[in-house]
């Protein structure tokens, strides 16, 4: 098989898994029906993702298809992979897998037999209390606590809150009186009110006093038969009492000791090193918290990318091939490491000395420099930083140390790249110079089209190729996607 033949393989393989990957991450159905789409305005949707899961009792249904913001509200459109029959009263929530996993969209049908939800209905959705809510709520009681545990060893003196306390009935009684006073003609009304009262009542005591015999003569007759259960039900109220008298007997000892600033509780009210250790151990935990969502912001922060590439020197009928990563772990600084497959390879030179002697025992020293290729496979590992639209990046370039630069167009979709490196190279080479531009046809595919090495003509070429990257959240949708059972 021919060196062309093999590169055409090679870029043909490249392409049909860089096809089967646009397929999968983008959605893309070429046969049978989109699926049923469905709007939800929600009030925030921090944390959701693009192609994140939608979930009907637990079930995965669907995608999310975009988010966008309609007024003050974010609107996210649903793509349900098998369409359900929706009723009016439906409605959507964003929900968690875990603690601190993933989020989704929990769709929760509305009531069976109800009428169908109506053609481009927009359904209402919730979203449920986020962790920094949470660790705010935590850090208010804290302070809660704080201020409590203050106020009560600040009020030491229990004498002077009671002397408080009567004051204040003592002027809740003036009040009661003069209440009675402004309205004493309600009052005399009342007091005649009774008088009517007591008036029927001398008429109908009489046949009430009857009926009270009658009645005390059934009770005591019920109290007879039921001598035995009465006389139990009595031994038990009171044993009841007497717990009750050792329950008040116990609270009486503990109030004592608490006053007396004798057990923990006792301390924590009278004691200031309690007091001064509570608070103490209140602002570890406030510091804890904080320390807990520095860490999370700059987990949150990291961005991972996964890049594969194939490219075609025309020139040299030649092909070559690259797998990418590269970590973001500062809003100005990243790394990129790349296993590199390259026409020339990793070029060097090898010297040797051979020393003859002759018949006549004179010596004859011969230099031999010959050029070796180790292998086709070089590495690239650089340390970059944004600056605008420009990226600078500097390190090891194809197993050489140099230094790149890229311009970023047209929101990002353009952009031009200049890499200088390999300046030290065989037989008095210039350095590797290298002029490329990438075009992003969508978020994940990209072509890309320079002139490489243009300084060396054994090595000048004219370079095409195409390539694919893959983002954090393509990532988590890709792992998502593997079955774990087959």
């Amino acid at each position: 098989m021919s060196q062309a033949l093999r590169v055409g393989v090679f870029v043909s393989l490249c392409l049909a898994v860089i096809g089967y990957l646009v397929f999968q991450i983008e959605d893309f159905r070429l046969f049978g029906e989109e699926g049923q789409r469905i709007d939800v305005l929600f009030d925030s949707v921090a944390g959701l993702n693009e192609k994140a899961p939608v979930r009907v009792a637990g079930v995965r249904v669907g995608t999310v298809d975009g988010v966008a913001l309609d007024g003050q509200r974010a609107r996210v459109t649903l793509l349900l992979e098998t369409p359900l029959e929706l009723t009016e009263g439906s409605r959507a929530a964003i929900a968690n897998a875990g603690i601190l996993g993933d989020k989704y969209v929990e769709l929760i049908p509305g009531r069976v037999g109800a009428a169908p939800l109506a053609p481009g209905a927009v359904l209402s959705g919730t979203t449920p209390v986020s962790f920094d809510e949470a660790l705010g709520r935590f850090d208010k009681l804290g302070q809660a606590l704080t201020d409590v545990t203050g106020d009560i060893s600040a009020s030491g003196d229990l004498g002077q809150t009671i002397r408080r306390l009567l004051e204040n009935l003592e002027a809740t009684s003036s009040d009661i009186r003069a209440l009675v006073s402004t309205n004493r003609s309600q009052v005399d009304s009342t007091v005649a009110n009774f008088q009517t009262f007591s008036e029927v009542l001398a008429r109908e005591l009489p046949e009430v006093t009857s009926q009270l015999r009658s009645l005390l003569s059934n009770v005591d007759t019920l109290v007879v038969e039921n001598r035995d259960e009465l006389s139990g039900s009595l031994e038990n109220i009171e044993r009841l009492s007497e717990e009750i008298a050792t329950s008040v007997d116990n609270l009486n000892h503990i109030s004592s000791q608490i006053r007396s600033g004798e057990g923990t509780l006792g301390k924590l009210v009278y004691d200031d090193a309690a007091h001064d250790g509570l608070v103490d151990t209140l602002e570890a935990v406030e510091q804890g918290v904080g320390t807990l969502n520095e860490t999370i912001g700059r987990v949150q922060q990291l961005e991972l990318q996964l890049g594969l590439e194939a490219t075609s020197h025309i020139d040299l009928d030649e092909g070559g091939a690259a797998f990418e990563l590269r970590l973001k772990n500062h809003p100005r600084r990243f790394y990129r490491v790349a296993l590199v497959d390259t026409p020339q390879g990793d070029i060097s030179e090898e010297t040797r000395t051979i020393v003859t002697t002759q018949p006549d025992g004179s010596q004859e020293t011969t230099v031999i420099t010959e050029q070796k290729v180790e292998d086709d496979f070089t590495i690239s590992a650089q340390l970059g930083y944004l600056w605008g639209d420009f990226q600078l990046r500097a390190g090891l370039i194809e197993s050489a140390g140099g230094a790149g630069i890229d311009y970023q167009l047209f929101d990002k979709r353009l952009t031009l790249t200049f890499e200088a490196f390999d300046f030290d190279r065989a037989d008095d080479l210039d350095p590797h110079l290298r002029l490329m531009a990438r075009w992003q046809v969508t978020p994940n595919v990209y072509v890309i089209g320079g002139y490489d090495d243009f300084l060396a003509d054994e090595f000048e070429s004219v370079v095409f190729g195409a390539g694919i990257r893959w983002k954090d959240e393509d990532l988590k949708y890709l792992l998502g996607s593997v079955p774990l059972s087959f």
